[in-house]
């Protein structure tokens, strides 16, 4: 048996329930959780978050959660420093770390290291959102496929934030994302590692959660939420990146009169099915994974029972 310490992955698209089968582990196991989610980080951002509830996290604290304003950034380089120093503490107390949530990019610094790439140029941008006003985001979509056509097949056409860092990044480079990616040193992750990826056996299902879930995010005063948020933070705008979150952007535009509140909701539901979409993609191309039927109505004692066989 390997003598590296063992560590838990709980992946999964959005509204698979992660958080339910993580408490779970918690409530029955010797583990402490580890958030792997680039909106959880934000403090205030509770509804469109789908952020656990006060009593959830007091009776399963999440690191990694409410440790940066809005107005703030966080990276894949953040992330990485973060947790493994808090997996390092975890497992020095004994106990098991489990990574939980569906920031798939996350996941992958953890186990691939980081790519070493440069680092942003504001003038480089600025000539890049020049160029994207002339010819839009889908056409600088398609002068990236062009250029990296592996990075933009990953991409939505109106993915502005990534399109533009890749273009960026090859302009500064000299060499695309998926060159540079390739050139990586992998940087061994010292834990021997159980890959729980949550899979649902039938898409539609999934879909119809995640319908629920965004209206009830409406019914329980998202856009209220969002409105606090820039009376607190007046510095926010479309562009910060807590802003790009799934749902806040769809509420701003809505807020900004760019359509109705039924288009919002419309609008926030095609939003986060899209990501899923972009969660399920990662997940099946990631290795050594123990895919669950998250649609399973067992599914937390399916996933004790993965952990348990683990750490035989």
């Amino acid at each position: 048996m390997s003598l590296l310490p063992p560590a838990i992955f709980l992946m999964g698209p959005t509204a698979s329930g992660k958080t339910n089968a993580a408490v779970y582990l918690k409530q029955h196991l010797p583990v402490e959780l580890i958030s792997v989610d680039s909106a959880l980080v934000f403090k205030d951002m509770n509804i469109g978050t789908a952020k656990p509830e006060p009593a959830v996290l007091k009776q399963a604290p999440h690191f990694l959660v409410d440790i940066i304003p809005p107005t703030s950034a966080y990276s894949a380089a953040n992330f990485r420093e973060d947790a493994l120093a808090l997996m390092h503490e975890i497992t020095a107390r004994g106990n098991i770390p489990v990574l939980v949530g569906g920031t798939m990019l996350y996941f992958k610094s953890l186990v691939s290291g980081l790519s070493g790439l440069p680092e942003a140029d504001a003038t480089m941008r600025a000539q890049i959102d020049t160029e994207a006003a002339a010819i839009g985001w889908p056409g600088m979509h398609a002068k990236l496929a062009q250029i990296d056509p592996e990075t933009a097949a990953r991409l939505m056409p109106n993915d502005m934030q990534r399109i533009q860092r890749a273009l960026e990044v090859y302009a500064i480079a000299g060499e695309t994302m998926t060159q540079l990616h390739a050139k990586q040193q992998a940087q061994t992750l010292p834990y021997r590692v159980l890959k729980v990826a949550l899979i649902p056996s039938d898409r539609s299902v999934l879909h119809a959660r995640i319908a629920i879930r965004f209206q009830q995010m409406l019914n329980d005063g998202l856009v209220e939420e969002v409105r606090v948020l820039l009376e607190k933070y007046p510095t926010l705008t479309m562009d910060s990146t807590s802003m790009r979150c799934v749902g806040y952007r769809q509420v701003l535009e809505y807020m900004q009169g760019q359509y109705s509140l039924e288009e919002l909701c419309d609008r926030g539901i095609f939003a986060t099915r899209q990501l899923a979409k972009r969660q399920l993609t990662w997940l099946r191309g990631m290795d050594d994974t123990l895919a669950l039927d998250c649609l399973d109505a067992q599914l937390n004692t399916q996933v004790m029972k993965a952990v348990q066989n683990f750490l035989l």
